[in-house]
């Protein structure tokens, strides 16, 4: 090669840098982020050695930030935050309120403007929801009371963080900064302000009217081709063509783009295998996104400004924990709950990284103050598996103290609160059990489909069409063209392979797949003898899935011959000709 694969140079030695100090992380029961922050430091302009193009690793960041977001709004639960509102909403705006003012008395120590502050503040309040799921994965807390109503904050957190990134450009310029990506404006800041509001709102309400009923039509059309590869193809155009489209038509940001394109698809029946599918690129690009993170952190200012940094650490992991547990105490949750919420708020994110990256663009903030942060990050993280293995033992020694059953502080609230939750739970596995339950019936009441492979059984229920018939219909006339494939639900059909021989068929038994393979006219008239339900595969659907399966295809073709062969013998055998 004649010239340097800029491009390529950058991803692979990010890729390869990330993987080994993320493992050396794990390694160290560290999460991975820690990592990779690590691998950005060292190929950042900070230090000797590769230097990685910094405009190039940005680009690749913003994609991280679009496919993280769009991960957000796929596992946002608007029923869960509902049923933990009341402590999640109060909580997580006056503790993101009281610690932005912490980080603004800190900056006002140092000097900085107030303006500066209120950015640094807000991307110290914030905590890293990556992390927190890791945290409780790892102690198997995700589905517990507490843990979910952890998740809740989080989640009011990351909507609240959404909103700023929207408005903060608006502000930037009133707040000491220069204008961000629109230039110059004349605009009043009011009507500045009211206009970025209401192509928001424009935005948003578009995007849950209509939303839900044209994003999973789409996937569901993808879904029936049963191509793998194009579904997954289809989940990114989602995630990054309404991402970029909001930006161009709305002017809002690519993170709130992606959100509500992740929330569009998290009630959907798709939003499972959306996820599943998108998750390796979505974690390739997150990586991409910390890796670039960790480019611009000047590690000198743990030796110029070690005063600083240890005053950021202890806001992040003393200052945030002891507001949330005052916060939760006063809204009157047991000790427990204010003991893990507090775990989970001391340490900083992504999101962090997003808010502190905007306010140096908009020169709200100088290197300094995102140095400042990242430093913030890399500690608290680091310390974060220690905070909780801390609070595990407080629990642990406040069970021995406390009698079991013992009546508690606020014990009618958090019971009430624990039914709640459970209640949408049961909902949500009775959603996911009958999704199974007609799938187990389908594949036991026609076995030959049990030929189709795991992964792809889901899109049979897919691309069957429901269809009934009664009495007396004709389902199939003899020397029409074959254009579906027919499972008998319920009900019983005859099959008329001449003048003398009549077949019956009944739920479970199928017909029509003769014309199909073979592309000749139907060579016999079936009628409904009873009231029918039918599970339809189209001609279409037929071939697409049958070229993708040859095992069913064999099987299948396999009865068609033997029926051809049984229909031309002097006497009809139990199943007739299509």
């Amino acid at each position: 090669m004649h010239h340097e694969a800029t491009l390529i140079s950058t991803i692979a030695i990010g890729f390869v840098l990330a993987f080994a100090f993320g493992y050396v992380a794990d390694r160290l029961r560290l999460p991975p982020l820690v990592g990779y922050l690590f691998a950005g430091v060292l190929i950042g302009p900070y230090t000797p050695g590769f230097v990685a193009d910094g405009e190039l690793s940005q680009q690749l960041a913003e994609v991280g930030v679009i496919l993280l977001m769009f991960g957000v709004g796929l596992h946002f639960s608007a029923s869960d935050l509902l049923a933990v509102r009341g402590i999640a909403i109060p909580g997580a705006v006056g503790q993101i309120v009281l610690a932005t003012l912490l980080g603004m008395g800190m900056c006002w120590l140092w000097g900085w403007s107030w303006g500066t502050g209120l950015v640094f503040g807000l991307s110290l309040s914030v905590a890293s929801t990556v992390v927190l799921l890791k945290a409780l994965e790892e102690r198997n807390l995700v589905n517990s009371l507490n843990g979910r109503v952890a998740v809740g904050w989080l989640i009011v957190e990351d909507l609240a963080m959404v909103l700023a990134l929207v408005l903060l450009p608006a502000f930037a310029e009133m707040l000491g900064g220069k204008p961000v990506g629109h230039g110059v404006s004349d605009k009043p800041l009011l009507l500045e302000l009211a206009t970025t509001l209401a192509k928001v709102a424009a935005f948003a309400a578009i995007a849950i009217l209509l939303g839900p009923k044209v994003v999973p039509w789409v996937l569901g059309r993808v879904a029936r081709t049963g191509s793998r590869e194009l579904f997954t193809l289809s989940v990114l155009a989602v995630a990054l063509g309404i991402a970029y489209g909001s930006a161009q038509l709305f002017g809002v940001s690519f993170a709130l783009g992606a959100f509500f394109a992740g929330v569009v698809l998290s009630e959907s029946s798709f939003s499972h295998r959306a996820a599943e599918d998108s998750l390796p690129l979505q974690d390739a690009f997150s990586v991409l996104f910390f890796v670039s993170v960790g480019m611009l952190f000047d590690p000198m200012i743990l030796v110029h400004e070690p005063g600083n940094v240890l005053g950021v650490l202890a806001l992040i992991v003393f200052g945030k924990s002891l507001i949330a547990f005052a916060v939760i105490m006063l809204l009157r949750y047991p000790v427990a709950t204010g003991l893990l919420v507090s775990a989970s708020l001391a340490q900083v994110g992504e999101f962090s990284f997003i808010l502190i990256a905007l306010g140096v663009s908009a020169g709200l903030v100088p290197s300094e103050g995102r140095d400042l942060v990242v430093a913030g990050a890399l500690l608290s993280i680091m310390l974060n598996p220690l905070i909780f293995y801390i609070v595990g033992a407080l629990q642990r020694r406040r069970a021995q103290t406390v009698p079991v059953g013992a009546p508690f502080y606020g014990q009618s609230r958090y019971e009430a609160l624990g039914r709640t939750l459970d209640a949408i739970k049961v909902r949500n596995e009775e959603r996911t059990r009958a999704e199974e339950l007609k799938l187990h019936t389908l594949l036991e009441r026609f076995p030959v489909l049990q030929l189709v492979d795991r992964r792809d059984q889901d899109a049979l229920l897919l691309m069957f069409r429901p269809k009934s018939a009664s009495p007396g219909d004709k389902v199939i006339r003899r020397g029409d063209r074959g254009d579906a494939m027919y499972f008998i639900s319920s009900g019983a059909v005859e099959v008329k392979v001449d003048d003398h021989r009549t077949i019956r068929l009944e739920p479970g038994a199928y017909f029509g797949e003769m014309a199909l393979l073979t592309g000749e006219r139907r060579t016999a008239d079936v009628i409904a003898v009873d009231f029918c339900q039918f599970l339809v595969l189209e001609r279409r659907d037929f071939n697409q899935f049958m070229a993708r399966h040859p095992a069913l295809r064999a099987a299948v073709a396999g009865i068609a011959e033997e029926r051809r062969t049984m229909n031309l013998a002097p006497s009809a055998a139990d199943e007739s000709p299509q």
